[in-house]
């Protein structure tokens, strides 16, 4: 059995024997006894990535048992995919030995943007953003646990901010209609009749958010610029930001055609820099396909190259 294994059979048992609430809300009991010491667990031959994959498993399983549909968890092929686009946007302020301020505006349970901390250990500074209260004491946990430098703000993402500007924002951004017809109204991509989108909403909040000549990366629908509010978005998206990229990840990773995301690469304009010659349109492979995807990797970097 592999370490993050172990620990998740520990922090399972703990989790079920609190028999009051929800398997989470006895996960969250458990996580919190193991930082005040009231539970033992060997960490000296544990990595962080192994913490945060044990703790990963367990987020999942009280899911899957749950019913909320705003509690869902970015899978770590998404993180893996991300953390190397992050990579290549910031590679010389990276090799500098400079750190980035990173911000999450739907940080959910943290995984996402810890998996994003873990990989440049050291190198990144985070802000999370979370409406939902189990989800964000879970993130406050987490990152206790993972001793990981993160600010989390407990409050609606799409109202005003009390954080600076990031150098970038990650985000699996929150797909579906936006309840605050009221806050709606303050956003240039307020749909014109009835409901607006908060995919779209969270979108132009994460311009609002994020430096000039800054980096956004979102996990978005593949069907994003197929909706009746995309002509809206397209023309939003041509005058505060360049289209970096837009990879359309592999089917199987996805239980439906309707469930299937895409990573979307933007930047913020900026009049000291220009807009790539051409937008990166790709297509990850089978993420088993280990020759596949090294050749993915490379068509990336050679469009860096010549952008």
């Amino acid at each position: 059995m592999e370490n993050f294994e172990q620990l998740f059979s520990i922090l399972n048992t703990e989790a079920q024997k609190e028999t009051e609430g929800t398997y989470l809300e006895g996960l969250l009991v458990a996580l919190e006894k193991w930082l005040d010491g009231d539970l033992h667990v060997d960490v000296h031959n544990l990595s962080k990535e192994e913490i945060r994959k044990a703790i990963q498993i367990a987020i999942l399983k009280g899911m899957r048992e749950g019913t909320q549909p705003n509690h869902q968890m970015t899978p770590d092929t998404f993180g893996f995919l991300l953390s190397f686009f992050v990579e290549q946007s910031f590679e010389e302020q990276l090799q500098a030995g400079q750190s980035l301020n990173v911000t999450d505006l739907a940080v959910g349970t943290g995984n996402l943007l810890y998996a994003l901390m873990n990989a440049f250990d050291g190198k990144i500074e985070a802000t999370g953003v979370e409406v939902d209260e189990l989800l964000i004491q879970l993130a406050a946990a987490t990152a206790n646990l993972l001793e990981q430098p993160v600010e989390l703000h407990h409050q609606d993402a799409l109202k005003d901010l009390l954080i600076d500007p990031a150098d970038a924002i990650v985000c699996d951004v929150p797909y579906g209609y936006y309840p605050n017809e009221e806050v709606a109204l303050d956003y240039e991509l307020c749909a014109p009749e009835g409901m607006s989108y908060a995919h779209h909403l969270f979108i132009e909040q994460s311009v609002n958010y994020v430096k000039e000549g800054g980096y956004m990366f979102f996990l978005v629908p593949a069907t994003l610029f197929e909706s009746e509010q995309a002509q809206q978005l397209h023309k939003y998206l041509k005058k505060h930001v360049w289209i970096q990229s837009v990879i359309q990840l592999p089917e199987n990773l996805f239980t439906s055609r309707v469930h299937e995301k895409s990573i979307l690469v933007l930047q913020k304009k900026s009049a000291t820099m220009r807009a790539p010659k051409e937008v990166l349109l790709a297509k990850v492979p089978n993420m088993q396909n280990k020759e596949a995807l090294a050749m993915f990797f490379e068509k990336v970097r050679m469009w860096k190259e010549n952008k």
